[in-house]
């Protein structure tokens, strides 16, 4: 039954937390179901692609694209993985999340690490660098020698962030441990995944040719990744997002209003596996990504909470610099 009481009304973020644990719980045969719907097409547009290249190379890398979105969805469920809400036993969603992590170029262990410090210090001025988008105050920026701006400018112009960057991330950063280059468990798991990726490539160049990496592979990988740091940019880089320093700073303030409610059309919806419910996942993380819709449904409070559209979006690449006065994300030109 929804929750109608009115204690959900203007309630306080903080408080948020007990009426969402009661949608915790995964559900073994639906997670178990929406992996399936997930692996299956992927590899069979895979095998699909493989068979379509020795007649027509073209037709072979318009399926690898259209499989960047079906390995978005793995990503999104090696996400859930991560956070202990796919399946109730951790070690089953952690094997589960070490084997997607193979085909999504991602290290599992590394990357729940730094993930994890992404939800810890979301939206906080004085822990930045580690799992989230680099964005500097308006009078960092302003403090900047003129090369240091260039560069900050080159990093957030969009064909860096949502080309070259997760191109770069993923093929090349993700090999190493980088940020937790210290300790020996996230070299095993950076260097078993490396094993595992080559391995199969390998195979897969062997039985079909080395067409199958420049046609298939590399589209589908690129796509994913693009895709993915775009939804990634969005759910907390939009005008009004929520930044502070401490101790101003509160988590659970930032986690409903430093993440954004990325409003998609149902087909975009099913690919990205609800992430764009954000702000609902950042109070919650352990909520099974099938379970975030239900949310909205009971707590309607909720939907317009930081809302954007798909429009409403693409506005959001022009902004750049956090200004501390106006506590709004601006761009350059409004510097």
């Amino acid at each position: 039954m929804p929750d109608t009481t009115p204690s959900t009304t203007n309630m306080a973020p903080r408080d948020w937390v007990q009426v969402l644990a009661r949608y915790r719980d995964p559900d073994p045969l639906r997670s178990s179901f929406e992996l399936g719907v997930s692996v299956i097409p992927f590899v069979g547009l895979w095998a699909l692609a493989c068979w379509v290249a020795t007649h027509s190379y073209l037709a072979a890398f318009a399926i690898a694209v259209l499989n960047g979105g079906f390995l978005l969805r793995l990503f999104a469920i090696q996400h859930d993985c991560g956070h202990g809400s796919f399946f109730a036993n951790r070690t089953v969603s952690d094997w589960v999340g070490r084997a997607i992590g193979v085909v999504t170029l991602t290290p599992y262990a590394v990357w729940r690490r730094t993930h994890s410090i992404h939800h810890s210090h979301s939206g906080d001025l004085d822990h930045r660098g580690i799992g989230d988008i680099s964005t500097l105050t308006v009078r960092e920026y302003q403090s900047r020698t003129p090369f240091g701006r260039f560069l900050y400018r080159a990093y957030r112009h969009p064909l860096v962030l949502f080309g070259f960057g997760p191109s770069y991330l993923f093929l090349l950063q993700n090999r190493l441990p980088f940020g937790l280059m210290n300790q020996t468990r996230y070299w095993i798991s950076a260097m078993g995944t490396n094993l595992a990726i080559a391995a199969i490539l390998a195979t897969l160049v062997w039985l079909v040719g080395l067409h199958t990496l420049f046609l298939i592979f590399l589209p589908t990988s690129l796509v994913a990744a693009s895709i993915g740091m775009w939804l990634f940019y969005v759910q907390h880089q939009f005008e009004t997002t929520h930044w502070d320093k401490a101790p101003e700073w509160q988590l659970h303030e930032a986690a409903l209003h430093g993440s954004s409610h990325y409003d998609l059309p149902p087909v975009l919806r099913w690919l990205s596996a609800n992430i764009g419910i954000h702000h609902v996942h950042h109070l919650y993380a352990r909520i099974p990504f099938y379970r975030l819709p239900d949310v909205l449904r009971d707590h309607k409070e909720l939907v317009d909470c930081s809302r954007l559209t798909l429009r409403e979006s693409l506005g959001c690449t022009k902004l750049n610099l956090w200004d501390e006065d106006k506590r709004r994300l601006v761009s350059f030109e409004g510097v």
